[in-house]
């Protein structure tokens, strides 16, 4: 039975999200049905990132098993034709080893936030960029960012209704730097805790804003305590950028 592994990207704006819900439409499910509208067969795909909802994504990664197997363009054409019109696209397919699994296999996950600090409103870029209240110190923002790098209880971070069994999480990356009119935080770890991105965005807009220091960023961090968190940023800045795997993971088998 062969494996397929997808790139996607989608606009999250219309979407409940990544993983299917009683409450509306995901993106899982629309997946899911182009699958069965182009070859019958009813399957699970399982997502890298599960995306709440207003999430946006760049290279989002899921797999999913079918019984027959079909060549990666085959299979990236015909989804892309099924999908139509939500806006989700398939970027990339391919079959991979039986092994592979989007979510376990990952080793690190890139998620980009944007926002703005412009005093007009955006019109092209609304729903696509947080529109947040400046002006922001960038740098005051990336020096106060590097003292969240590393091993840490994350739990002043991470949503109460947080699922995982334990709120320490390592960040590899955390980067702040201006582009144009737009500031990005590029956050970079194997795995996040449910809101802990947008979490650590609001919490360094205080900083950039200039109500809060770099010491008070890491004593919020120290305090593990949810309540000490700054305002959690909202999703429509939020992409899912890129998944990371080993080599041996992804092996070109079309």
């Amino acid at each position: 039975m062969p494996r397929y592994k997808l790139t996607l990207e989608y606009d999250g704006g219309d979407f409940v999200g990544w993983q299917r819900q009683s409450n509306g439409y995901a993106v899982q499910q629309a997946v899911e049905e182009a699958v069965q509208g182009f070859s019958g067969a009813v399957v699970t795909v399982h997502g890298a990132g599960r995306t709440d909802a207003g999430v946006h994504a760049i290279g989002q990664v899921a797999h999913f098993d079918l019984d027959h197997e079909f060549s990666g363009d085959k299979v990236r054409d015909a989804l892309n034709f099924h999908l139509r019109p939500n806006a989700i696209v398939v970027t990339a397919a391919q079959i991979v080893l039986a092994n592979f699994d989007s979510r376990l296999s990952a080793i690190a996950r890139h998620y980009l936030y944007r926002m703005t600090d412009r005093r007009p409103p955006l019109a092209l870029r609304r729903g696509h960029v947080w529109h947040a209240r400046g002006p922001l110190d960038a740098d005051a923002m990336h020096l106060a960012a590097q003292g969240m790098l590393g091993k840490h209880d994350f739990t002043t971070f991470r949503a109460v209704q947080c699922q995982a069994t334990s709120p320490i999480k390592t960040l590899d990356v955390l980067d702040v730097s201006r582009q144009d009119d737009e500031i990005h935080v590029w956050c970079i770890a194997r795995s996040f805790l449910h809101h802990q991105v947008r979490s650590i965005v609001g919490s360094l807009h205080n900083v950039g804003l200039g109500k809060w220091t770099a010491r008070d960023l890491r004593d919020a961090l120290e305090a593990r305590d949810r309540s000490c968190c700054g305002p959690v940023a909202p999703a429509e800045g939020l992409y899912l950028a890129t998944v990371d795997y080993p080599i041996a993971a992804v092996p070109p088998k079309d």
